[in-house]
């Protein structure tokens, strides 16, 4: 498994160096915040404490938390990719870290995690649901957002099934909300908005 890990790990950083000038053939590099992210943080009152973001990217959802008044630390496994982040934020209050999530055990209050499961094998999944609980303080949060599996797709990425969702829960999460919002996209026009406290 680890070898594989590592594989998924360096073509992550591959497609980012590819990519470093034009983001558009990055599929999950919007440029913007997550729309469902902005939803939340509109609909929530107070943002405050140690936020995560799983998978960051080009850190667009980092931004926005910062933004909001969390102390964000935002986590890649492809410096590539961190470093076009802090090219973009340059002085943005956000700690940009290389870091594999599966060798990570500092908590946070909130944490944010977009389409970094679905992106990685589907041997990975139980073992990628525990890595993300165990980034969550007691009494935190975290906000998944996921393509539904409509159909089997030959991915990458692999959209969750409903049951996959349920693992959160079996880790031990109270599921506070779950939604599903329709999208018109090549891998999946629905999506998982759920927000679970530990």
């Amino acid at each position: 498994m680890p070898q594989a890990h590592n594989k998924a790990s360096d073509w992550f950083d591959g497609l980012y160096k590819e990519n470093k000038k034009n983001h558009e053939n990055i599929p999950w590099a919007r440029q913007a915040v997550n729309p469902l992210l902005q939803s939340y943080l509109d609909d929530e009152k107070v943002h405050q404490g140690k936020a995560l973001v799983i998978g960051c990217g080009l850190s667009d959802d980092a931004m926005v938390l910062a933004e909001a008044g969390y102390e964000v630390t935002a986590i890649d496994v492809s410096q590539t990719a961190l470093d076009l982040a802090q090219a973009r934020f340059p002085d943005a209050n956000i700690t940009f870290k290389k870091q594999d999530i599966f060798e990570y055990a500092v908590r946070f209050d909130f944490v944010f995690e977009a389409f970094t499961i679905q992106s990685l094998p589907v041997e990975f999944r139980e073992k990628m649901v525990k890595a993300v609980v165990n980034t969550i303080a007691k009494g935190g949060k975290l906000l998944l957002v996921a393509y539904k599996r409509e159909e089997m797709f030959d991915g990458p990425p692999w959209p969750l099934t409903p049951k996959e969702v349920y693992l959160f829960k079996e880790e031990g999460l109270t599921e506070l909300s779950q939604e599903i919002h329709t999208e018109e996209s090549k891998i999946s026009n629905t999506r998982f908005r759920v927000l679970y406290k530990k």
